[in-house]
């Protein structure tokens, strides 16, 4: 009876002995995975085109496996793709949020003692907060306004400015305007009409258009949150045959070409690899066990490792492709030629 009870006694040992080794197996190889979510594929955007491999080139040279995936702009995807992520193993997330799914999944990471880097757009509860300094951005674009103005003669304390901003949902939105609004307000400029926050061109187009009526087609300027909602802005001045100042970010193909031919001001080139980089280098540091310093922070406490923004003027276009961030081929086409050779863009 003895015997068969230490016999017993031996074989849930082993069994245990073999179920830890199997949680530590699985805690090991967890801790070798970084897990990504990147907020939507559209074709406009740079999360698939630049910052999935980018991101994913730095990881795996590190010797790390990483599982990246698109919320493709649903919040339930984004939370699905999050648990399926958790349930295999995560060393770390990098969250790209949208509509503010990131903070659900921040918790549940986090209450797995799995660090959250908040990527590009901040996340409530996350660890860290990798992006440019968003202040900043919001601040060239300020001034992009007030100097366009003061370039066309005009002042700013008297011109009619449309103000827009970003989606409300996104946590960068209401950095980037109060960085413009610190520019505009020490310029005594006041809003001639404001528009919702939005990042969507077409939406944006709507808003342009009640203010382009309600201002009877009197605009100076518009304080542009980023290059989609410029062109959108553009197209409509276009169709009245009339232009104004117009600030952007993001550097994008349209952005680039409507800075040439002088139909928007000026952008904000926002360098991904260099966000990607500083992203990977505080992922890579956590997967080793490394210790991480961060001496700047957010308003709520999160560390927060920011980037310089860059302003792109027509002259400075040439540097967005000589880095490879665009390509003369997508920008120089046929309509914009002319300013391209102008420029020096090739």
């Amino acid at each position: 009876m003895k015997k068969t009870a230490f016999s017993a006694a031996v074989a849930i040992a082993a069994a245990s002995a073999l179920l830890l080794t199997g949680v530590g197996a699985a805690h090991a190889a967890a801790s070798k995975r970084a897990c990504v979510i990147l907020p939507d594929a559209d074709s406009g955007t740079r999360w698939e085109s630049g910052d999935r491999p980018a991101l994913n080139s730095a990881l795996t040279k590190a010797g790390f496996k990483t599982d990246i995936q698109n919320a493709q702009k649903d919040t339930a995807k984004f939370a699905t793709i999050a648990d399926a992520q958790l349930a295999k193993g995560c060393g770390v997330m990098i969250l790209v949020d949208f509509n503010g799914a990131g903070a659900a999944v921040a918790t549940k990471a986090k209450a797995q003692g799995i660090p959250v880097i908040a990527y590009d757009r901040p996340i409530a509860g996350a660890s860290y907060y990798v992006s440019f300094d968003n202040t900043a951005v919001g601040a060239l674009e300020g001034q992009t306004v007030v100097d366009g103005l003061k370039a066309a003669g005009k002042d700013p304390k008297t011109a009619s400015i449309v103000y827009g901003s970003g989606d409300p949902t996104d946590g960068n939105a209401a950095m980037f305007l109060n960085g413009a609004l610190a520019v505009l307000n020490k310029a005594g400029a006041k809003a001639a009409f404001t528009m919702k926050g939005t990042w969507d061109g077409p939406t944006a187009g709507t808003e342009f258009e009640q203010a382009f009526t309600a201002l009877k087609g009197k605009i100076d300027a518009v304080l542009s949150p980023n290059d989609n909602n410029a062109s959108a802005i553009i197209a409509i001045l276009d169709k009245n045959k009339q232009t104004a100042v117009i600030s952007g970010q993001d550097a994008s193909v349209a952005g680039l070409q409507n800075v040439l031919l002088g139909k928007q001001t000026a952008t904000v080139y926002k360098p991904f690899k260099v966000e990607a980089k500083a992203a990977t280098d505080l992922a890579i540091k956590i997967l080793k066990g490394q210790k991480v310093t961060v001496s700047k922070k957010l308003a709520d406490g999160t560390p927060f490792l920011a980037s310089t923004p860059i302003l792109i003027k027509a002259a400075t276009v040439k540097t967005v492709v000589a880095a490879g961030d665009a390509k003369v081929a997508d920008v120089c086409t046929a309509a914009v030629a002319a300013a391209c050779k102008k420029y020096g863009v090739k």
